[in-house]
This record gives structure tokens, sequence and C-alpha cells, in this order.
């Protein structure tokens, strides 16, 4: 959608989502953020006033599937919600050995169940408006199993396929629907990795590349593109040849985040 006038962001209190937040404000701009850090969430929401826009924020945990529709529900009978980017989302790693049960649970639930609780209650409404745009946020990770975080990818490769098959499924209703596929973004998730990431972004600049392709209607957003090519080849060997690297792979720590 080219001039969306509201805008709801999961996962709005930091990382890219802040940086989309504070992309969108503007005068004549509805914001409306989730997030579970209320300080962090209302120093966001606070520069996007100072932007003009016109901002409402709430705590929520995304797994939360009747407290998130019953908020999200409401914002849209008062302002019909026009862009709708599910971002929210954590990553852990094994730390070099096998990922937590627990941990991995955590991670589907709040990378995939959080994207589903995000979209199912508006897409009815989008439906009937016959028009509106949903932006799930996926990975370069989910293109291709790591072993140093199953998890994580495995979520983000749920997400990618997911929305690609949505987009085409609510084609015919005016919807559009992006998927979103990150490299490494400087982030506070990423913050913690202690290992070198390649073409490595600033959350700002991400941000921007993803807001110029959302008005445009891609169906996927991937960047950068040295390391989009890397995992496309990753993904298209033969895992005789690429498992002996990948286990060469540095893992991300464990606890998710």
């Amino acid at each position: 959608m080219e001039n969306p006038k509201t805008i709801l962001i999961t996962g709005g209190s930091s990382g890219l989502g802040a940086a989309l937040a504070r992309g969108y404000a503007a005068p004549g701009i509805h914001l409306a953020l989730t997030g579970r850090d209320a300080a962090r969430l209302e120093a966001v929401a606070a520069d996007c006033r100072a932007k003009g826009a016109t901002v409402e924020s709430a705590l929520l945990d995304v797994t939360d599937a009747a407290a998130l529709s019953a908020w999200i529900e409401a914002l849209d009978t008062r302002h019909p919600v026009d862009l709708a980017i599910a971002n929210a989302g954590i990553s852990a790693g094994t730390g070099g050995n096998v990922e937590p049960a627990d941990q991995a649970r955590r991670i589907f639930a709040v990378n995939v169940d959080g994207v589903l609780n995000t979209i199912a209650p508006l897409i009815p409404r989008l439906q009937a408006r016959g028009r509106g745009q949903i932006a799930l946020m996926s990975s370069l990770a989910g293109f291709r199993g790591f072993p140093g975080a199953p998890a994580y990818c495995g979520s983000k490769a749920a997400v990618r396929v997911y929305g690609e098959a949505l987009r085409g499924a609510v084609a015919a209703s005016g919807i559009w629907v992006s998927v979103i596929c990150p490299g490494y973004v400087r982030t506070p998730m990423t913050d913690r990795n202690r290992f070198p990431m390649p073409f490595l972004m600033e959350a700002d600049r991400a941000a921007a590349l993803i807001r110029r392709r959302l008005s445009r209607n891609a169906a996927r957003i991937a960047f950068p593109w040295p390391m989009m090519a890397a995992v496309w080849l990753l993904q298209a060997l033969p895992p005789a040849l690429v498992d002996p690297l990948m286990r060469r792979l540095p893992a991300k720590g464990v606890d998710a985040d």
C-alpha cells in the first residue's frame, strides 16, 4: 500500500519494529504498537509523536491470542488498519549443544503462533473492506537450516512459506501480502551474537528499504543481496556438500529473547 494511514506493528519496542515505527511516523499517521518492555515502548511512542504521528501502544505478548485479538479488533473498529506488520520475534540457538525443547517451543510460539495471532483477527476485516496490506517478518535464516539455531530457522521458514501461500490466497480480496527476509540487522537481538555477522545492516537503513518495497507490493523483501545470494546457493547445493560446512559455523547462545 502506497500511503497507509493506520499501521499496526508488533514487537515495536526495539529493533526493526522500532525503526519501522519511527520511519512511518509523520503527521496524519496513526501507529498502533505492541511490545513487552514498557519503558522502551513508551520511548518509541514518544519519538513517533514528536514526528507528528498519533500513537497508541499496548504491553502484549503475541502468544496470548485472546488478549491480542481483542486489542486488534478494538483498534480496527476505531481506526481501520491499512498495514499490519507481524514483526514480533525472538531468537536463540544451541550454544554448541542440543537445543532445549522448552526453548524451541517458545521460539515457535512467538515466531509462528504470534504471527498467526496478529493477522487472524484482521484478515476477515480486510477482506470485507477489499483492501489492506499484511507484512510477515521472516528471515534469510528461513531458507536453509543452520545447526546452531534449529528452532529459529524452522520458525522463520514456516513464516516465509505460509506468507507466500497466503499472498495468493487473499489476492482476489484486494489484500497485499509481503514476506520480509532480512539478513543480519543491528538490533538488541543481534547484539547478543558473539560471532562475525557478514553484511550487518543498520536498523534504520533496513527499515527504509522495507518501507520502499512494501509500498510496491513486493512479494518477498530479502536483503542484503550478497547474503541472499549466499543463502540461495547453500539451499541449492546438495546437503552432502553443505552439511560439513554448516557444522563448522558458530552457534547462537541459548535462552530465547
